[in-house]
């Protein structure tokens, strides 16, 4: 039928539901805000029971197809909502076309799943799914693109800011949509319409960066020096556990060595990312460290991560979160900057 970005769903269902809606992508908040709309107009449309399947292992197909075409037990309608951990293969897919293609008025079916790649949405029963249904994919919103989603969510609750504040809450929230849409609907508690005062809002979202062990590798594989910086700041701040922020690092450092080895032997990148388990945004973020580091650097590296993992056990003499941030900014491809707030 059609296919729209996540803005454009409430317009496009308003018109009515499609037999299928499948919303795939990378971004949680805005998956889950585009679901619950999809979950919305069908209760308004009279579908009062949901049913839920998980597509996992052991999922069948048939199963979904007897609910598609059993009658409600109250004669009202239903929503049967499908969740994909992975990328479906060709049998589900056929299985979605035949549903979709003979849904009764009275039932509608939601996909959600990750991404879908080429692989899927060039193949034959894709398009047989597609001409029954709304497909919706969800793309992370850039760093570059942040403050601009910051401005426009704060215009939905009649609040606007300057440029250097929108900055400001980007940078704070690292990318993070659900905690900038957090903080966006604190702005409505604590500021009235209009206008948001700079010093004020900057206060209120001064502390809002929560940092986990994980979230030090992707600044890291895209070379932001000053982010792996901020985040590690944050990660020690808050009592992080260090050899857990180690481990994630290494992780990926090995996972670099075996992309390495892939492209020497010839085999192609994108099956071995997705063997590495590697999708969405992060494709391009490994496929940059890949163009920075060469194999021999990485090898380095991971000899790094081993030394700084003796400090933190107590093996080795050094400051072991000193010995992280510049094994991060080597990664990063950034000399390890002055810093006259710490000893050596």
């Amino acid at each position: 039928m059609s296919q729209v970005r996540p803005e454009g769903l409430a317009a496009a269902i308003a018109r009515g539901l499609p037999p299928l809606v499948w919303i795939h992508g990378d971004e949680p908040l805005l998956a889950l805000e585009a679901s619950d709309a999809v979950r919305a107009a069908a209760r308004a449309a009279g579908a009062t029971e949901r049913i839920v399947f998980e597509g996992g292992r052991g999922f069948r197909p048939e199963a979904l197809a007897a609910e598609a075409g059993a009658l409600s037990l109250f004669g009202d309608g239903k929503l049967l909502e499908l969740r994909l951990p992975a990328k479906p293969g060709k049998e589900l897919g056929q299985a979605l076309a035949e549903i979709a293609s003979r849904l009764a008025d009275a039932v509608r079916v939601l996909v959600l799943s990750p991404r879908l790649d080429r692989s899927v949405t060039d193949s034959a029963w894709f398009a047989a799914v597609d001409r029954h249904a709304l497909v919706v994919p969800v793309y992370p919103v850039s760093r570059q693109q942040l403050p601009q989603w910051i401005g426009a969510r704060l215009a939905r609750q009649n609040q606007r800011a300057d440029p250097a504040t929108l900055e400001f809450i980007a940078e704070r929230v690292e990318g993070n949509l659900l905690a900038a849409h957090q903080e966006i609907r604190k702005l409505a508690l604590l500021f009235p319409e209009g206008e948001l005062p700079p010093d004020e809002t900057r206060a209120a979202v001064l502390n809002v960066a929560r940092y986990g062990a994980f979230d030090l590798v992707d600044p890291m594989l895209a070379g932001d020096a000053a982010r792996v910086m901020r985040t590690l700041d944050g990660l020690r701040a808050e009592g992080e556990a260090g050899p857990l922020v180690l481990w994630s690092v290494a992780d990926a450092l090995r996972t670099l060595l075996r992309l390495h080895e892939a492209i020497v032997a010839g085999r192609p990148l994108a099956g071995e990312l997705r063997a590495a388990r590697v999708f969405g945004p992060r494709e391009q973020l490994f496929q940059s460290a890949l163009r920075r580091l060469d194999a021999q650097a990485v090898r380095d590296a991971l000899q790094g991560a081993a030394r700084t993992d003796r400090m933190m056990k107590g093996l080795a003499a050094g400051d072991a979160w000193r010995a992280l941030e510049t094994l991060a900014l080597a990664i990063a491809g950034a000399p390890l900057p002055a810093r006259n707030d710490r000893g050596p």
